[in-house]
């Protein structure tokens, strides 16, 4: 119970904070805001450590395992997700991500040992029947998909799947590192891959962020600790104790919350879609809590 606790509130979290992300990944650049995001979580968890947990010993093979996954999920990945956010929307964006737990069942019994037993792929069968009812809302709005930003989305839900499974395989190995120590490890990763991206790619950070104005500057700030910062403290805890393709499918509370928050925001009532998907949702979780 406790596991998906923390899945749903490590979506939620996202949920919202990838809308500031997205508005700013548009206005700026997605490389940017991949940036700020990235050394603002890193900042974040190092003071908590410090202040809070202490290091613990880790072999530094385990370390630069975190540091690759951090740079595959939380670099390279991110930076093609906000490219895809600022084409296609992070509603349409999240919807592809919903397919996750098919790569992850796939991928999960050959390198994690993680056979899904019935009950959970009937709840992941729950969770992607709401994304195609998504999918099929989606497609009546715009009559069309952006191969572009289809192609971004894409290949960032791969990179973060590998990034998911190299990050389980070190909290394995690592059986007294912290969930916390595990993300700052990440961290650290995206950072220094931006670094390299800098280089090669340079987008002015310090010149970028002096010209935002306080208000800017607070928005990127709150989108980053609801984004990165807290959801990815929720989202190891998730990873480091439960199955990861069934993790992974709890994912469609994003998608969910974020077709809510527009639907409030517009004062207009919940379509037929969203109904569903709801219903479809609350069948998912009901397989998964009853075992």
């Amino acid at each position: 119970m406790s596991v998906y606790f923390w899945a749903l509130s490590a979506n939620l979290s996202y949920a919202v904070g990838v809308q500031f992300l997205a508005r700013y990944a548009r206005s700026i650049s997605s490389m940017w805001m991949n940036c700020f995001k990235a050394l603002f979580a890193c900042a974040a968890f190092l003071l908590w450590v410090l202040l809070v947990e202490g290091f613990h010993p880790i072999d530094p093979r385990a370390a630069g395992a975190f540091a690759l996954s951090g740079a595959l999920g939380l670099g390279l990945a991110d930076a093609f997700s906000l490219k895809a956010f600022a084409v296609m929307g992070p509603g349409r964006t999240l919807l592809l991500y919903g397919f996750q737990p098919l790569l992850l069942g796939v991928l999960g019994p050959a390198w994690l040992g993680q056979e899904a037993d019935p009950r959970r792929w009937t709840a992941i069968g729950f969770f992607i029947a709401c994304l195609a009812v998504f999918s099929v809302e989606s497609w009546k709005r715009s009559g069309r998909w952006e191969p572009r930003a289809l192609l971004y989305a894409l290949s960032g839900l791969c990179l973060d799947t590998c990034g998911l499974i190299i990050t389980r395989l070190s909290f394995d190995h690592s059986p007294g590192i912290t969930t916390m120590e595990g993300n700052l490890y990440r961290g650290l990763g995206a950072v220094l891959f931006m670094g390299v991206v800098s280089r090669i790619r340079p987008f002015d950070f310090r010149g970028r962020w002096r010209s935002l104005r306080l208000r800017d500057r607070l928005w990127v700030s709150l989108g980053s600790f609801l984004a990165t910062f807290l959801a990815l403290a929720f989202y190891l805890q998730a990873v480091r104790q439960g199955h990861l393709a069934t993790i992974s499918a709890i994912g469609i509370t994003g998608v969910m919350l974020a077709a809510g928050l527009e639907c409030g925001l517009e004062r207009r009532a919940p379509s037929k879609y969203l109904v569903a998907a709801f219903a479809l949702f609350l069948g998912g979780m009901a397989v998964l809590l009853r075992g």
